[in-house]
């Protein structure tokens, strides 16, 4: 007699909270996607299976080992504020209520791992918590999670296996989705596995934590030696914009022998030689003319961009995406060299473009934070150089296969700048969002990118050099820059820095908090 297969129940809730941030989360953040897939139901969620997302490993996993797979739901919204109430309990309730009707087998979710909601904390514990209570406690519950993830008790406490990313740019999500499908296997098949995690005393910021440079590539690459035959270990950096009592690293691992010692030597690892992980910034005006001063040509002649992140309004991190602060040090500079900066997100902008009609010039304000002192719209001419409806498809390796909405977008040229405005907010994750308007991301000096990290998955490529700005924006770069209220004592908040409570705090260019 053939066995039956195991019924798996997949989901997927993703959302990066920055508490500091004051826009939420509402259902239609989700339900566009903000450059993440759109939200999908029920059997659409199988769409997701070639898309570089851990749902799409963990699906390619379950086919190949013959699953039975329930789809339910997979949501993302760019990062912003708190989750509203009512969107978390309406995703979160579908996922729940499935379970409890469905009695699968297992239970597969594609979390983020740093989510907070106006009425909880932990939105991840509360799901893993809400499902293992309909499931039982024989049922195996495993997740895949964020590099970025705030790890909680209630959420090992809740699940049976739970993995993070091991890249930032995060290139190995379905991969990681895969490593997940392993874990539940082996609970499938009986495994008992152990676990052993440990706290990280200092908050990292996210530009330090880049896989592709030091610490943490030698960290992250280390892993899999790690692991070894039997364990699967995972160091997450923590989301240092979450002013939460489970705020910051973690570092654990999951196995039949002694995951313990696993967990202490990667606790060294990271904790040694600390100000290592401490990031370094350049003014916009630096970073600008630091850029326009390089010498661009590759040895066959070709030209590719210096790249500068403006990091402190990265939309992929509670960012706006409309600071003006990079724009004006690149109009300031008055440069010939061709130049380009993305995305700014500006219906209004958008509209007024293209109701101008390509070819014309037209007197716009563009941008401006207001939450953000001194970040005023950059007002002037600017000639309509391209439109677009805002739909592009990610062909880098950072969420390949994805496609994404904008709404009405623009290239907007003032000299030699050009600005690419859009009515929706992403991150820059691809090169294929500059030429949505026409603009051509290797035929520039400059390009700047309101992006942390992510950027670099398909940027750096074609970059000569890549900066990091600090341009005023929502999102300190500096951990330490913020006003904490609720960490967890004696964590430091930023590498070999000062140790919560500090007081007074580190005056910085934030100073809001969530009420």
């Amino acid at each position: 007699m053939t066995a039956r297969a195991p019924r798996v129940l997949v989901a997927g809730f993703q959302h990066e909270t920055n508490t500091f941030a004051a826009a939420p989360a509402d259902y239609a953040n989700f339900e566009n996607g903000e450059g993440f897939p759109a939200l999908r139901r029920g059997e659409r969620v199988r769409e997701l299976e070639p898309v570089n997302l851990p749902v799409g490993g963990f699906l390619q996993q379950a086919r190949a080992r013959g699953w039975d797979v329930l789809p339910v739901i997979w949501a993302a919204a760019s990062p912003s504020g708190p989750v509203t109430a009512a969107t978390y309990e309406r995703i979160a309730g579908d996922i729940v209520d499935a379970a409890r009707a469905s009695r699968p087998d297992a239970v597969y979710l594609d979390l983020h791992g740093a989510m907070v909601v106006e009425h909880h904390d932990d939105g991840e514990g509360e799901l893993l918590s809400r499902v293992r209570a309909v499931v039982g406690p024989d049922v195996p519950v495993v997740a895949s999670l964020d590099l970025h993830a705030n790890m909680s008790a209630r959420m090992f406490d809740a699940a049976d296996a739970l993995v993070c990313y091991r890249t930032y740019p995060h290139v190995d999500m379905a991969g990681t989705g895969a490593r997940a499908a392993g874990l539940l296997a082996r609970r499938l098949a009986g495994e008992q596995l152990r676990l052993a995690w440990r706290r990280v005393p200092f908050l990292i910021p996210i530009n330090s934590g880049c896989t592709d440079l030091e610490p943490a590539r030698s960290v992250y690459g280390g892993l899999e030696a790690l692991d070894g035959r039997d364990a699967c270990t995972s160091f997450a950096a923590g989301f240092p914009a979450a002013d939460i009592p489970d705020c910051g690293p973690v570092v654990w691992a999951y196995g039949t022998g002694s995951v313990q010692e696993i967990v202490d030597r990667l606790h060294d690892e990271v904790t040694r030689d600390e100000e290592k992980w401490a990031v370094e910034l350049l003014e916009p005006a630096d970073a600008v003319a630091r850029a326009l001063a390089a010498d661009v040509t590759g040895p066959d002649g070709e030209i590719g961009p210096v790249v500068i992140a403006d990091t402190q309004d990265n939309p992929g991190a509670g960012g706006s995406a409309r600071t003006t602060g990079m724009l004006r040090a690149l109009l300031a500079a008055a440069s010939d060299e061709p130049t380009a900066l993305g995305l700014i997100t500006d219906p209004d902008a958008a509209a007024a473009a293209a109701a101008a009609g390509v070819g014309t010039a037209v007197d716009l304000s563009i941008g401006g934070e207001p939450l953000v002192p001194g970040d005023e719209p950059v007002t002037g001419r600017f000639v309509v150089e391209a439109l677009s409806d805002g739909r592009c498809r990610f062909d880098g390796p950072m969420l390949h296969g994805t496609e994404i909405d904008l709404g009405t977008s623009a290239c907007l040229r003032s000299g030699s700048v050009r600005v690419a405005v859009t009515t929706g907010r992403s991150q820059v994750f691809d090169r294929n969002q500059f030429r949505m308007v026409g603009i051509t991301p290797e035929e520039q000096q400059v390009l700047v990118v309101k992006s942390s990290v992510h950027f670099r998955g398909d940027f750096a490529a074609i970059a000569r050099d890549v900066l990091v700005a600090r341009s005023p924006g929502l999102m300190a770069a500096d951990p330490a820059d913020l006003e904490w209220h609720r960490l967890p004592t004696a964590l430091r908040v930023t590498p070999g820095g000062l140790t919560y409570p500090v007081s007074p705090p580190r005056p910085g260019p934030l100073r809001t908090r969530r009420s």
